[in-house]
């Protein structure tokens, strides 16, 4: 009896690894569950920093050498630090850690989530839900604290989604991988364009989740293609990201969301409206900053078409814009609206962050010629 006992719970433990290893969250707008990573391993479960356990890290399965990192903890001559909370971990060669969610099947969603560079040069990161996956570079460094927030979307192929974040580094030193926190996603309605503008979303109030409590605004990565836009209808076509700033930490100059232009002509969106040959159409937009200390002299180029136009605005770095339009003639069923900053800038307050000129209420009418 005692021996049939002990095969029963042996079996009652796998399955409830089972059942753990595939255990699917009903996903809400938001933080994922546990996605700023402040429940952790038990003390059994780790040795040092590093996590022995897939499943130690509640809510996540972890895969390769993952750290459970505590803020304020020393590595060599660095000191790491959390953006938010006590906790994040992180990611050496070939590490992931993922999370399955119940979505609606053909609904997109945006991810939103904190990373930082630590000791690796040419640092980037594998984010999947499949069949989707993006490679995001996060060398560059745009804000003083280390920490950027990124955004990615997919559209969901099935009624469950597996979100991998993977680091597909492969480090002498495995302690050398990027920092993960602050993981929340929501879910994205792509607009229409109107009788009021041909552009869809010109105003960029749809977008990815801005965290509670940050600051920093959240980059859309670069090469972003339309289908699966964090920003619906624009594309990113540049070397390096642009940034989504809200109402709530940035001057925008109208509605609740812009788009900041971070690293000059290095830092483009686009996007491709549908035009009939021969008609005349005007591109207007704001030109202005957000309020977060970026002074000096900006010019926005803005291409429409075959036309360009380069709007110079002078910031003090406290907020304010000004609007500017550009008139052309279609030549093609397919004309590009495009926008970059001439020049780079940096804060004034700390001479470390990347900033630029915010580009908002974008929109394109077709007009009767004069």
């Amino acid at each position: 009896m005692g021996g049939v006992a002990v095969v029963f719970l042996f079996l009652l433990l796998i399955g409830t690894a089972a059942a753990a290893a595939n255990s699917v969250i009903a996903f809400r707008d938001g933080i994922l569950p546990n996605g700023d990573f402040e429940l952790g391993p038990k003390p059994s479960d780790m040795k040092g920093t590093e996590v022995l356990n897939k499943m130690a890290i509640p809510n996540w399965e972890v895969t390769g050498f993952v750290e459970y990192i505590k803020s304020g903890h020393k590595q060599g001559d660095m000191l790491l630090v959390v953006p938010a909370g006590k906790f994040a971990v992180r990611l050496g060669n070939e590490a992931s850690i993922k999370q399955r969610l119940k979505v609606v099947k053909g609904m997109y969603y945006s991810l939103t989530f904190s990373a930082a560079r630590t000791c690796a040069q040419d640092e980037k990161l594998n984010i999947s839900v499949a069949p989707d996956s993006g490679v995001i570079p996060i060398q560059t460094v745009y804000s003083s604290s280390g920490w950027d927030l990124y955004a990615w979307a997919f559209q969901a192929e099935s009624d469950v989604a597996e979100v991998v974040i993977h680091n597909p580094g492969e480090e002498e030193d495995p302690a050398c991988g990027p920092l993960i926190d602050g993981v929340a996603m929501r879910s994205l309605y792509p607009p229409r364009p109107t009788n009021k503008n041909i552009l869809k979303n010109g105003g960029f109030e749809e977008g990815p989740l801005v965290l509670p409590g940050s600051t920093t605004g959240v980059l859309i990565p670069p090469f972003i293609e339309d289908d699966h836009s964090p920003l619906p209808g624009w594309m990113v076509e540049s070397l390096k990201a642009v940034k989504y700033v809200d109402v709530e930490h940035f001057s925008v100059p109208q509605g609740r969301r812009a788009i900041e232009l971070v690293a000059g002509k290095e830092s483009a969106i686009v996007q491709v409206a549908r035009t009939v040959i021969g008609r005349t159409y005007v591109l207007s937009f704001a030109v202005g900053d957000a309020n977060n200390a970026c002074k000096g002299s900006m010019v926005v180029e803005a291409f429409a078409g075959k036309e360009t136009l380069k709007v110079p605005y002078e910031s003090s770095g406290t907020g304010g814009f000004k609007r500017a339009s550009i008139r052309f003639v279609a030549v093609s069923n397919r004309s590009r609206v495009m926008f970059y900053s001439t020049f780079y800038s940096m804060r004034s307050d700390d001479f470390s962050s990347l900033c630029g000129p915010v580009i908002d209420d974008v929109k394109l009418i077709s007009v009767r010629k004069p």
